[in-house]
């Protein structure tokens, strides 16, 4: 058993950001940091374009952030979330530059601020195209000076510890259900370890492996989502789900590589396999469009001319600058045969973003008693029904600030629980059959993508729907009967998640943001979160 003040799941942005501020907050107490792969392996890492903050009052403002965020959303943000984020914000990002965080600078040392879809004004930071990556390494070389923080790597959490570990009922309907831990699976010695804790926070990252065709690593398989779900905590909204517009297209390749709305933002322009510029026919905004309405527009382009994928045109683009900006981009192009100044980019949607999750308050405050969540696993009310571009990290550093300043005072009340059970492995024995865990998820992975993807109809939730509760079924017998590997969980958790994504879209009767159903092809009047 262990026992830690503060137990963080997650060492992307939000969860490092978080530790690090209660750690110099608290120097005498102890905060542990779990990631069930290495500690820089995290959708964070992953981020290219950048972070998005109003820096430049000048030419820029708060109003027209906010509004741009709104706008995005199709009015299911929460107005109150909005301006927090977007006025807390550039202060955050602050804090993160004196960790060491570089963001690109101009000869004169004026930081370089791009565009990208949906905004109105150039205010995206940005590390030549991985930010993520620049962010991520600062946190983790200012979180390593800390000597009150643990990080135990290769460690996955199995399930919320509540009142139902001690044998009580626990439905939706309980008042007061309270996380007391975690139960997680030492990958070094393949033992369930008992992690009590006073204070929980969830930095769990998103879900985008439910989908064939993503964006995200292999470890985004929506953990912290359902084991919330299954301890009886409120998530909303799953039905959202970002495409991102223009994955480099490689069949056969996961996770897709992502070419950064800011390429767009400098000058790239979408075409068709006949080579014309499409987007003017469906928005004024053109190729700058928000995600959504370009996913939708790349997807009707491509089913239109029957093909599988469009084309990203940077031909006319000065290629130093490019380079410069891009280098990542540039390489990865270079390595298939793809000269960007002379061959377009072969671009499709991936999934990307989960704009729902775990419902939290405006102190990231989940639905369970001393559990905290941030970062792409929550819904915060943020981005509504679409999230603006390059608003994620942003709004992970201003929850985790959150979290932080709610649970150092939370934390004086909260005691260790007594006579928590240690795991029971009774009457399990050791899966037989991979095939078993692995089948189930390329099956989830193909319903979610040819039903549950850009555009949906009744029908299709439907054929998903079956299919998924026979996929839930098979998993929920073998787990019952076998012991617990990182893969039966992960199977277990991507079919939870698949099954809110679906229960959502059922509930969504109308067509908003990335939510498109052609049997409600309008907006309906009621503006509603699905909480489920």
């Amino acid at each position: 058993m262990i026992q830690t003040d503060f137990l963080v799941i997650g060492s992307g942005i939000a969860g490092l950001s978080y530790a690090l501020k209660v750690a110099q907050y608290y120097p005498d107490k102890k905060i542990l940091v779990i990631t069930k792969t290495q500690a820089d392996e995290t959708n964070t890492k992953y981020a290219q374009g950048g972070i998005a903050g109003v820096t430049d009052l000048e030419h820029d403002s708060y109003e027209k952030h906010i509004q741009d965020t709104l706008i995005a959303g199709d009015g299911l943000c929460n107005p109150l979330t909005v301006e927090i984020v977007v006025k807390e914000g550039p202060e955050r990002i602050n804090e993160i530059i004196e960790w060491g965080t570089q963001f690109d600078k101009d000869p004169d040392g004026d930081y370089k601020l791009g565009k990208e879809g949906g905004h109105s004004e150039f205010r995206i930071l940005h590390h030549k195209d991985v930010t993520g990556k620049e962010i991520e390494r600062a946190l983790l070389e200012t979180v390593s000076k800390q000597k009150n923080i643990e990080i135990i790597k290769h460690c996955f959490v199995v399930d919320i510890i509540t009142q139902h570990h001690l044998g009580y009922l626990v439905t939706k309907a309980t008042p007061d259900i309270e996380c007391f831990g975690v139960y997680a699976l030492d990958l070094h010695t393949n033992k369930i370890i008992k992690i009590l804790s006073r204070i929980t926070l969830f930095a769990t990252g998103g879900n985008g492996q439910v989908y064939r065709t993503t964006t995200n690593p292999k470890i985004a398989t929506g953990d912290g989502v359902a084991m919330v779900y299954r301890a009886k905590g409120r998530i909303e909204n799953m039905e959202f789900i970002q495409f991102h517009p223009t994955a480099l297209y490689e069949p056969g390749v996961s996770p897709s590589f992502l070419i950064t709305e800011a390429v767009r933002g400098d000058g790239g322009i979408l075409r068709n396999k006949n080579g014309e510029a499409f987007m003017e026919r469906y928005d004024e905004r053109k190729d700058l469009a928000p995600r959504d309405i370009v996913a939708r527009a790349i997807d009707n382009e491509m089913k239109r001319t029957g093909t599988e994928h469009v084309y990203l045109d940077c031909k006319h683009m000065n290629l130093e600058k490019f380079v410069e900006h891009f280098p990542n981009i540039y390489e990865k192009c270079k390595s298939i045969g793809i000269d960007v100044s002379k061959h377009m980019i072969p671009v499709a949607p991936a999934a990307h973003y989960s704009c729902g999750g775990i419902k939290t308050d405006e102190w990231g405050r989940t639905s369970i008693k001393n559990l905290y969540a941030c970062g792409e696993c929550s819904s915060t009310g943020l981005h509504g029904a679409n999230r603006l571009a390059s608003n994620s990290l942003l709004e992970a550093l201003v929850f985790s600030h959150r979290c932080y300043l709610d649970g150092v005072q939370k934390v004086k009340d909260v005691s260790f629980k007594e006579h928590v059970p240690d795991w029971s492995e009774e009457g399990t024995t050791q899966p037989r059959e991979m095939i078993l865990i692995t089948q189930s998820i390329k099956e989830l992975q193909l319903l979610m993508s040819d039903y549950v993807g850009i555009v949906r109809t009744n029908v299709r939730l439907q054929r998903a729907m079956k299919r998924l509760d026979l996929l839930h079924e098979e998993i929920e017998t073998l787990y019952e009967a076998t012991s617990v590997s990182p893969q039966l969980c992960e199977a277990r958790n991507l079919i939870t998640v698949g099954y809110l994504i679906v229960k959502g879209a059922q509930f969504r009767k109308e067509s908003r943001g990335l939510h498109y159903n052609t049997d409600y092809p309008g907006k309906s009047e009621l503006l509603q979160n699905i909480v489920l």
